[in-house]
């Protein structure tokens, strides 16, 4: 996990460069000073927080007292062996291990990175409106996580699918697991929040910021696949949910930074 937090503060930190051609650690200072002087901010930081201890509080209640139902075979009489298909027609040894780099480390360092760069680029609206996609983003996943559990294809036999993952990371359901339950499938986050950050860039007028969390996109999209982890329907529920939480984001982005203007200019400058 030190190696994973490690390569991932890399990323982040070169995203941000990138993405601003800006010092990177300029992200630290507009966080704590947003912290600080921002109310509205602190709120949602903090309701951040809390989402990401609900999500880890339903994966702790799943393993207490586990859940009879499994919608698995739904999927499968839906689907077939689409994804055994997918990974006979790309699998290739060199691919793996960048796609399993994508999956695991650029995909956090996009959601943290997006937060960073329009802080850096003092946007505010998009900077509540990347708080607000989160949360609903989660919101909304963990119901469904706790009553409608469907497992990751690869652990569903008839599928016949391999799990690629354990190619490059073969410690992963050891390490990686515990912040990602097996049967927390539908939908998919790794869809829903890469689609989602690649939305929002798109309405922030940085070109550069929106090629490269739109490529992110699609290639951490094509990865679920391709290392065996979703199936199509948690993709497609992804994808929905992203088009609802980046809509609803931005929207509630805007009327936040709109309330923030109409404070006293005192208050604001304090």
């Amino acid at each position: 996990m030190n190696t994973i937090t490690l390569f991932t503060t890399l990323n982040i930190i070169g995203l941000l460069w990138i993405g601003t051609l800006a010092n990177p650690f300029k992200a630290i200072y507009a966080l704590i000073r947003e912290l600080i002087t921002n109310y509205r901010f602190l709120l949602l930081f903090g309701a951040m927080a809390g989402i990401f201890l609900l999500n880890k509080m339903e994966q702790q209640y799943e393993l207490d007292h586990p859940v009879q139902a499994d919608y698995t075979s739904w999927m499968f009489l839906w689907e077939g062996q689409f994804v055994r298909h997918l990974q006979e027609i790309f699998y290739t040894p060199w691919l793996t291990p960048i796609l399993a780099y994508f999956y695991l480390l650029v995909f956090q360092a996009v959601i943290i990175g997006s937060l960073g760069v329009y802080l850096i680029q003092q946007n505010k609206t998009l900077v509540y409106a990347v708080c607000y996609a989160i949360l609903i983003n989660y919101a909304i996943a963990i119901p469904f996580f706790l009553l409608f559990p469907v497992n990751e294809v690869w652990s569903y036999a008839p599928a016949g699918v391999t799990f690629y993952m354990l190619d490059v990371f073969p410690a992963f359901e050891t390490i990686y697991r515990p912040l990602s339950g097996l049967d927390n499938c539908f939908p998919s986050l790794h869809t829903s929040l890469s689609v989602t950050m690649a939305l929002l860039a798109f309405k922030s007028g940085n070109k550069r910021w929106a090629w490269m969390t739109g490529i992110s996109a699609f290639i951490i999209v094509f990865s679920i696949f391709y290392l065996g982890i979703h199936w199509v329907s948690d993709m497609l529920a992804g994808v929905t949910l992203a088009v609802l939480a980046s809509t609803a984001g931005l929207y509630l982005g805007k009327w936040t930074n709109a309330k923030s203007s109409e404070l006293p200019l005192l208050k604001r400058a304090a």
